[in-house]
């Protein structure tokens, strides 16, 4: 009896039940196959995020250990004869780049959203240049630019046209490099708007038409408005790539940015003073300000975006 009463009060420990292990194997098997994913983003994201912006305080050359100078990188920037220069050529590049890419795309993706015969030919052929890769496009394009025997000029001295000095004016080294890189990243926001044409809703064009809208007047009031989430989408990615823009100046000009510095772009003076000059607190410091000003550029557009971004549940942003 005493027995008994003694292993009544003894207090009964809960076993957890099965499920609780299979979870714990689950979760323990499942960051497994993960890990070489968060390996990925720890090693190459968030590490070089964080010491970019160290050596952005600092003063390294890759040879000596970086000393600590605070805010002076920052301060050699904004005291940089070269950076207005860059700063120019960016803002030029993006302030056409962007807007002709988006009509462009969107030209092209109303055409080829047409219902004609061999439609699925003239999408390929669009699409192509995309598969090239950007050094050999703008290997071709110096070739067929070049002012004395490019393919360019002879087309216009058959008509009796003096060609410029394309990527060797001046005057006209800004608008090729425009022209190269419209020729490579049309085809991808072509793709996009493509895809976003077929969804419109059909029922409304055919309302409209039945009440006497022309094309024209369905393509402003229903087709572009429907667009709209995509053009944003468009509008931010575009920021992006124009602040970062290199490869093309750089394989046109092999790093130097001439003629006369015309095109030397942010992008391409953040390389020069990384891997020329081997001045990496200072490139740094160039990179994190480039990522400020994206910042602010993302936040305007997303601050305005509730005036014109339209979506089909009838909200805006």
């Amino acid at each position: 009896m005493a027995e008994a009463s003694t292993a009544a009060r003894r207090p009964v420990t809960p076993t957890r039940p099965a499920s609780f292990w299979y979870r714990e194997r689950a979760t323990i098997t499942g960051l497994l196959f993960c890990s070489p994913w968060i390996f990925g983003i720890l090693a190459f994201i968030v590490y070089p995020t964080i010491a970019s912006f160290y050596y952005s305080l600092t003063q390294y050359d890759l040879l000596q250990a970086p000393t600590f100078i605070g805010l002076g990188n920052y301060a050699q920037l904004a005291q940089d004869p070269n950076m207005l220069t860059a700063l120019y050529n960016t803002a030029y590049y993006m302030v056409l780049w962007i807007p002709l890419n988006i009509l462009l795309s969107i030209g092209v993706a109303l055409l080829l959203n047409l219902k004609v015969r061999g439609i699925a030919v003239y999408r390929t052929l669009f699409y192509l240049p995309v598969l090239v890769p950007a050094v050999a496009t703008s290997l071709l394009w110096v070739w067929f630019l070049n002012p004395q025997y490019g393919i360019a000029n002879w087309l216009l001295s058959l008509v009796g046209i003096a060609g410029p000095g394309w990527l060797a004016s001046t005057t006209w080294a800004k608008p090729s490099v425009i022209l190269i890189s419209l020729w490579g990243s049309i085809g991808n926001t072509m793709l996009i708007y493509l895809a976003s044409l077929q969804d419109v809703p059909q029922d409304l064009k055919d309302a409209a038409q039945v009440d006497g809208a022309n094309a024209w007047q369905r393509l402003v009031s229903i087709t572009l408005p429907m667009l709209t989430p995509v053009i944003f989408f468009e509008l931010i990615i575009g920021i992006i790539a124009g602040i970062q823009f290199f490869t093309i100046p750089y394989v046109i000009t092999g790093g130097t940015g001439n003629p006369a510095d015309s095109l030397t772009v942010f992008g391409l003076l953040l390389y020069r003073a990384a891997f020329f000059d081997f001045k990496m607190g200072y490139a740094s410091a160039m990179a994190w300000a480039a990522t400020v000003v994206i910042f602010l550029l993302t936040f305007i557009v997303f601050r305005t975006s509730d005036r014109w971004v339209y979506y089909q549940s009838g909200d805006t942003r």
